[in-house]
C-alpha cells in the first residue's frame, strides 16, 4: 500500500513550470491546433528544430531570418520575420511565450554536408543580428511588437561531437573555445543591450550521460568520479562534460550573463535524477546556485513504439512531479509536433489527436494554475504524487509508474471527486469507495479535494 498525507495549510513553494514543450502542434502555417497548448495550460514553447530540416528555411533560425550575412543588419529591410511573426503571435495568443532558441536547426545529415552549424564568421555582427530579432519581438523594432519575451537561449547543443571527429557534431563544427568566445561576445552585447529585462543563457548541454554511474544519489558531491570512459559512445559524452567544465570555468572566472543552464537528457526517470542532480551539484560547487537550470529537451519515451500508451503518460507525468521537487526551474518536453517524428511525443502524427502523455501534462496544469505547491508526502514504492492548493480548490496529482496494481490511501484532506485518464477522455471521472484507492499500472490520477 502506498500513502499520501497532504497539508493544504503548508505552503512550501509555487508549482513551477515543468510542462513546458518543445517545438509547438505546428500544422504547415497553421496554428489552429495551438488551442491544445492553452487548455493544458502549457506555460512555455522552446523553439528549436521547428520546420524541420534548417528551420523549414522559414521559421526562428538566424538564417532564415537574416538571410544575407554581409547586409547590413541595421536595415529592417534586411531581416525576414514574416513566418516566425505567425508563430510567435500564434503562441502568445494561446498565453504560451516562446524559449527562442538563437542559433540554428539541428543538422543530422552533416556526414554528407553541413550548412549552417560552421561558426558565423563575425560574432560581433552576429550577436548584433540577436539584438535586432529581440528588438523586433519586445520594442516593437521593425514593424514589431511589444511581446516582453523573457528567455533568449545562445545555440544549441554545440558540444554534440568532438571536433576531431569531423562528422559527429550535428549543431557546432567549430571547436569548443569558438562557441566559448561566441558565448562571450554575444551575451555581454545582450546585457549591454537590454540589462535585465531578458534572461540569457545556454547552451542547450547534450547530456550528462555519465552521471548515470552516480550509484548513491544523496550522497553524490559535484567532483566525485564518474564512469571511466572506455567506448567511443563514452568518450563522446566525456567530451560533452569536458566542454561543459569549460564553459562553467569561462562564465565564472569572467562573471558573463548567465541567468539559465540548459540541458537535455533522454533517460528514465531514475537516471534524469541523476543528470539533474549532477547539474544542480557541480553549479553549487562554483557558486551559481542562482542560475537557473532548465532541462529543456526531454522524453522518457523517444522512439518507442509506446509512446501511444498509458506507460508512457506515467513515465512521463512522473518526471514532472518529481523534477518539482529538484532544483529544477523549468522543463520543455520534446516534442509537441503534430508531424511524424521519432520524439513526437504528445499527438499522434495520423490523427493529430493527443496521446496519453499529453492528458498527464493537462492534469499538471490544473495543478499550475492553482500556484502554490502544499506539502505532500508519499510512502511507497513507484508512486508519485504533488498537490497543490488555492482559495478554497486544491488537486492532488498521483501517477503509478509501475506494472502492478496498488492501493493508495490518502489522509490530511477529504477527496471530493477523482477523475482518471483514460483512452480517447481527459481525466473521465470515477468512482470514489472508501478511503483506499485502488490504482492500476500506469494509472494517472487528478484528485480533486
Amino acid at each position: 500500500m502506498t500513502t499520501v498525507a497532504v497539508n493544504k495549510e503548508k505552503v512550501i513553494g509555487k508549482i513551477k513550470p515543468m510542462h513546458g514543450v518543445g517545438q509547438p502542434p505546428l500544422k504547415g502555417i497553421n496554428t489552429g491546433y495551438f488551442f491544445y497548448l492553452s487548455e493544458a495550460h502549457i506555460p512555455y514553447s522552446r523553439l528549436h528544430d521547428v520546420g524541420g530540416w534548417f528551420g523549414g528555411n522559414m521559421w526562428v533560425d538566424i538564417p532564415n531570418i537574416f538571410r544575407d550575412f554581409d547586409a547590413d543588419e541595421t536595415n529592417p529591410e534586411n531581416y525576414d520575420f514574416t513566418w516566425t511573426d505567425i508563430l510567435i503571435k500564434g503562441l502568445m495568443e494561446h498565453n504560451c511565450p516562446p524559449v527562442y532558441r538563437l542559433g540554428v536547426t539541428i543538422e543530422n545529415f552533416n556526414s554528407i554536408k553541413a550548412y549552417r552549424t560552421v561558426p558565423p564568421k563575425d560574432f560581433e555582427k552576429w550577436a548584433r543580428i540577436c539584438e535586432h530579432i529581440i528588438r523586433h519581438y519586445n520594442e516593437g523594432w521593425a514593424n514589431g511588437f511589444f511581446y516582453d519575451i523573457k528567455y533568449w537561449e545562445i545555440w544549441n547543443e554545440p558540444d554534440n561531437g568532438r571536433p576531431e571527429k569531423k562528422t559527429e557534431n550535428m549543431m557546432w563544427t567549430g571547436t569548443a573555445e569558438d562557441f566559448y568566445d561566441l558565448y562571450r561576445v554575444t551575451s555581454k552585447h545582450l546585457r549591454k543591450c537590454f540589462g535585465n529585462t531578458i534572461k540569457i543563457g545556454g547552451y542547450g548541454h547534450s547530456g550528462f550521460y555519465l552521471a548515470d554511474s552516480i550509484k548513491d544519489v544523496a550522497s553524490f558531491q559535484a567532483g566525485m568520479a564518474l564512469k571511466e570512459a572506455s567506448t567511443d559512445w563514452e568518450l563522446r559524452t566525456q567530451y560533452f562534460l569536458d566542454f561543459f567544465d569549460g564553459f562553467i570555468d569561462m562564465v565564472v572566472k569572467e562573471n558573463l550573463p548567465f541567468d539559465f543552464f540548459s540541458h537535455h537528457s533522454y533517460a528514465s526517470l531514475e537516471n534524469n535524477i541523476k543528470r539533474q542532480t549532477y547539474a544542480e551539484k557541480y553549479l553549487e560547487k562554483v557558486g551559481h546556485s542562482h542560475v537557473e537550470i532548465h532541462l529543456n529537451e526531454w522524453n522518457t519515451t523517444p522512439k518507442n513504439s509506446e509512446k501511444a500508451s498509458l506507460q508512457a503518460c506515467a513515465h512521463a507525468t512522473a518526471m514532472l512531479l518529481v523534477m518539482q521537487n529538484m532544483k529544477m526551474d523549468m522543463m520543455c518536453f520534446y516534442d509537441a509536433q503534430l508531424g511524424i517524428g521519432d520524439y513526437a511525443g504528445l499527438f499522434n502524427p495520423l490523427t493529430y489527436k493527443p496521446f496519453y502523455t499529453f492528458y498527464g501534462f493537462k492534469a499538471f496544469g490544473e495543478l499550475y494554475v492553482l500556484e502554490n505547491q502544499v506539502e505532500c508526502a508519499v510512502k511507497g514504492d513507484s508512486v508519485y504524487a504533488l498537490s497543490a492548493y488555492k482559495d478554497g480548490v486544491g488537486k492532488l496529482l498521483v501517477t503509478s509508474n509501475k506494472d502492478t496494481e496498488d492501493e493508495i490511501k490518502i489522509s490530511g484532506i477529504k477527496i471530493k471527486e477523482a477523475y482518471t485518464i483514460s483512452e480517447d477522455k481527459y481525466l473521465e471521472k470515477t468512482d470514489i469507495q472508501g478511503e483506499i484507492y485502488k490504482i492500476k499500472p500506469y494509472e494517472t490520477v487528478l484528485f480533486v479535494y
